[in-house]
């Protein structure tokens, strides 16, 4: 049998297939053929209908999606720490933007970014929705890492080590897009920065390229008071304002953070069915301010999680973005009602899978789908005794317990071990790189 068409059964105490309706299943194996799921059966039913496959007894695990994490900046790992209690803007103009300037290369964005795949393996997810410079390196990390990306096509209006305007941002990022368009691993994003960041112009030159090429776009807004008070002064309207009156709000865009908000605002990002990515532990750490997500929800407004890169959050841990997303918003509610731990783990699975468009083929555990699978252990001392797996993995579980995950049915994780990256060699790159840039400093 080819490796193409290998079947493999991956049996679990318990299944979450976080499809509409599912509930969990008890004692199943999901069976694998090739990169996608063939069936969800009954361990007795998948012994005997599959009495020739590969087995992986899991014991005592959980299998979930793969989660998607929906806003980082992969190669900003190598920035982790490096400026911490301190406001956003003073954040970005004093520490991040000329560090960047300085150290940014295609090989310094390759290394950075095979480490935040690396983490986010390790941690259960199989998707990073990136914003970055350098696609084609980002490209690069997350076809040698076995892990899917969301690739952008990053602009911003001023110069950086990386182009020197609009045009050459975009030039850049269409090369990249030639070189790897087609890799089954790679979506594609048109990513203007923020609205602070871009101008009229160039937004609509990216909503343009956006519906040329059929894919998402991925931006920054309203992450701050200072955005917005900042728009009133240049606009004479809030960014949101601007950005409808410029044609950009649809169910392509990934509007990120939205931490301030009016009810008008949130009816608006309902009615053009925008998609909301929460980034509940960097807004918190940067003093952003807290996303409206149960008014949010009240609207039926799609929302997802995402964890921000590295330097702002410091980890790109999705489980405890899950986690903070259902607690912050019962904090701020006062509601224990509301962000259930359903509701979490949809955030990060199959909302997040239409939020870039690939609701048909990833975010839920379901025949057909490609087989992207991520098994937790909850034996564990911590995590016993087990009453409720959903509730578990939300409010106990963390990437501590992942064991096992799967991309498109290849086997990247194999009892926390890395498969596809050599960890070792990698953070020797990475302490050099580092190395460098501390004596530099």
């Amino acid at each position: 049998m080819s490796a193409q068409t290998a079947t493999t059964l991956l049996k679990s105490r318990w299944i979450l297939p976080l499809s509409p309706g599912s509930s969990v299943l008890n004692d199943h194996t999901l069976v694998m053929q090739g990169d996608r799921i063939a069936a969800i059966l009954p361990w007795a039913q998948a012994e005997a209908q599959y009495p020739a496959a590969e087995r992986v007894d899991l014991g005592q695990h959980v299998l979930i999606p793969g989660l998607i994490n929906g806003h980082t900046h992969s190669a900003m790992s190598l920035l982790r720490g490096v400026a911490d209690d301190v406001p956003l803007m003073d954040w970005l103009n004093n520490h991040i933007w000329p560090l960047e300037k300085k150290w940014v290369s295609d090989d310094w964005t390759y290394q950075g970014s095979l480490l935040s795949a690396a983490e986010a393996l390790r941690g259960g997810v199989t998707y990073l929705n990136d914003m970055y410079f350098f696609p084609a390196a980002m490209a690069r990390a997350a076809l040698d890492s076995g892990i899917r990306a969301g690739v952008s096509i990053n602009v911003i209006d001023f110069p950086t080590g990386y182009a020197a305007n609009a045009a050459e941002y975009i030039a850049k990022g269409l090369e990249a897009y030639e070189q790897f368009k087609g890799e089954s691993l790679l979506d594609w994003t048109s990513a203007p920065h923020a609205p602070y960041t871009v101008s009229d112009e160039t937004f609509v030159q990216l909503r343009e390229l956006a519906e040329r090429l059929d894919i998402q776009m991925h931006c920054h807004i309203h992450e701050t008071d200072f955005e917005v008070s900042e728009s009133l002064k240049q606009h004479g309207m809030r960014p949101l304002a601007r950005l409808n009156k410029l044609g950009v709000l649809n169910e392509r865009m990934m509007a990120v953070h939205m931490v301030h908000l009016t009810d008008e605002e949130i009816a608006l990002l309902a009615r053009q069915k925008v998609h909301l990515v929460h980034n509940p532990n960097s807004n918190m750490k940067l003093a952003s301010g807290v996303c409206p997500v149960t008014a949010l929800e009240a609207a039926g407004v799609n929302t997802i999680l995402g964890t921000d890169g590295a330097a702002s959050n410091n980890r790109q841990d999705m489980l405890g973005e899950i986690r903070a997303a259902a607690l912050l918003a019962k904090g701020v509610t006062q509601n224990s009602t509301t962000v259930s731990a359903r509701t979490a783990l949809e955030m990060a699975t199959i909302r997040a899978a239409k939020a870039m468009g690939r609701g048909h083929d990833l975010g839920s555990l379901e025949v057909g789908k490609l087989a992207d699978v991520v098994a937790i252990s909850l034996d564990a001392l911590e995590c016993r005794p087990v009453y409720n797996p959903e509730a578990q993995l939300v409010y106990v579980a963390g990437r501590e317990h992942v064991s096992d995950v799967w991309v498109g049915g290849r086997r990247v994780l194999k009892d926390r071990q890395l498969t596809s990256i050599d960890q070792g060699a990698l953070l020797g790159r990475v302490e050099h790189i580092v190395g460098q840039m501390k004596a530099g400093m």
